[in-house]
């Protein structure tokens, strides 16, 4: 273990951010660069000999991460590292993109300030990267089958490198013009450059992994002859279709998805465009949805220099402290305060969009919306609460509901679908079509990056297994994935 009195000796200490009007200037990542090592060491010998690590539990991927705390506590890097990439094919993604439910389970975090597992995480593999540990690993021979992955997002990359370290040849088909899926264009360059993408993707070149960009398949290629291509199909499309909201004036100019509005935004900083075609200048901007993907709506209107934002959401204010029935080690709903909102804008609870208004020459001009309560379990309107507030644009980032079917790709392959539009599958990831298996948000529905690599990796443990008849690739052991097991 670590220092066996570092919890009771060291205070928590988290990743220092840059000056909220110093960062709103740019799109770099918003902590000071190097912040974390001079306080990291510490910080992981912070973590217990708690006996049985529920953090473990609350990591999808299983990561072992008192084994790394400890290495980062000696300072032994290399070691940290080989510990983190057992279990994590990502974990510069991960380490600053999740949510860390990890922290939510740790058992310090009971009665005191849990431990900083992700601000850990992250210094690790970056150090990893600076020190030239980070390597290609390619196989040592080539099984001869080949395998297509569709989409490159985390459960992609994941499943592709898997795959490809198997000795498969794997192919990923990408219909954008740059690998990463919303990891590329979905998530801001503030909260994470897009050079941790690129290195890692040249990294799987090295290792024999093919990448195939603007290909659409069910579009250009069409799916049924893309299975007769391959011995094996992951799909990773991820959960594409954005939830809309049918109120009168949705179909006002100025009234976008978030998934219109931030890949444009991602467009200007890879260097395609000089400006946003959608931009937030001067605009009295409102973002309705108060989770992650709102948050970032937010951080960027600030840096395209809004007049003023505010974020609505349909649900009450979340507490600070834990409710009963969220109770520790599971992840609760708490109230938090992402680096956007440190930034500004107001945010605005328990309300309902009725309408948007427009202007002369159809143009959103603002939106008016009524508060909510929740009576016998249904929310309901409270009546003489509406009012108005100005918006000349309008994000809608109220989450996503399924798998994208206007391309033909569920049809092409006859793929049954669950209840709720997400790719069916076993407990092998594998679809009900032969050698066709799903991982990711395509099959589990929206949710966290960590989920999609642990499906990644947990999928390609499937497809190895179906092309091999047995297979050795770790993966996260689910409790309900007993067909997973060898």
């Amino acid at each position: 273990m670590a220092d066996p009195k570092g919890f009771l000796t060291t205070g928590r200490e988290v990743a220092e951010t840059r000056p909220a009007g110093e960062r709103v200037k740019d799109w770099n990542e918003v902590y000071v660069r190097g912040s974390l090592l001079p306080i990291i060491s510490k910080q992981a010998g912070r973590c217990m000999d708690c006996g049985i690590p529920f953090c473990h539990n609350g990591c999808p991927l299983g990561n072992l991460i008192p084994e790394w705390n400890d290495y980062a506590y000696r300072e032994d890097w290399r070691a940290a590292s080989e510990r983190l990439h057992a279990t994590n094919n990502f974990p510069e993604f991960t380490g600053r993109l999740c949510p860390a439910p990890c922290e939510s389970a740790c058992v310090l975090g009971i009665n005191q300030p849990a431990v900083t597992i992700k601000n850990v995480e992250v210094s690790i593999i970056d150090k990893a990267w600076g020190s030239g540990d980070v390597v290609p690993q390619p196989p040592e021979r080539l099984s001869g089958k080949t395998v297509a992955v569709i989409g490159s997002g985390p459960a992609g990359l994941a499943a592709a490198q898997q795959l490809t370290r198997a000795g498969h040849t794997v192919a990923v088909y990408e219909r954008a013009d740059r690998i990463g899926g919303l990891l590329r264009y979905g998530i801001p360059e503030f909260k994470m450059e897009k050079s941790h993408i690129n290195r890692r993707i040249e990294q799987m070149r090295a290792e024999g992994t093919k990448f195939r960009t603007e290909v659409e398949i069910g579009k250009d290629i069409d799916a049924a002859k893309l299975r007769r291509r391959h011995d094996a199909v992951v799909i990773a499309a991820g959960a594409t279709v954005s939830r809309d909201l049918p109120v009168p004036g949705r179909e006002l100019n100025g009234v976008h998805f978030a998934m219109e509005y931030l890949p444009l935004a991602n467009k200007v900083q890879e260097g395609d465009l000089t400006v946003s075609p959608i931009s937030a200048e001067g605009k009295h901007v409102v973002v309705i949805g108060g989770g992650d993907t709102g948050a970032d709506c937010v951080g960027t209107a600030h840096r395209q220099g809004a007049a003023s934002v505010t974020q609505l959401e349909i649900m009450p204010k979340p507490g600070e402290e834990r409710n009963a029935n969220q109770p520790w080690p599971t992840f609760p709903m708490l109230y938090k305060v992402t680096s956007a909102h440190e930034e500004g804008g107001e945010r605005v609870y328990s309300v309902s969009t009725t309408h948007f208004e427009g202007d002369e020459d159809g143009n959103v001009q603002a939106l008016h919306l009524v508060e909510v309560e929740f009576k016998d379990g249904k929310l309901e309107q409270k009546p003489g609460t509406e009012r108005r507030i100005p918006a000349q644009l309008v994000t809608l980032a109220m989450g996503f509901t399924g798998t994208d079917q206007s391309n033909g790709l569920v049809q092409q392959f006859g793929l049954e679908l669950d209840g709720r539009g997400n790719v069916a599958r076993d407990g092998d990831y594998a679809t009900n079509v032969d050698g066709v298996f799903v991982a990711g948000d395509a099959g589990r529905g929206q949710s966290l990056i960590v989920w999609a690599i642990a499906e990644g990796r947990s999928a390609a443990r499937g497809v190895d297994r179906f092309l091999t008849g047995a297979s050795a690739l770790p993966a996260p052991i689910r409790p309900t994935d007993r067909s997973l097991m060898v």
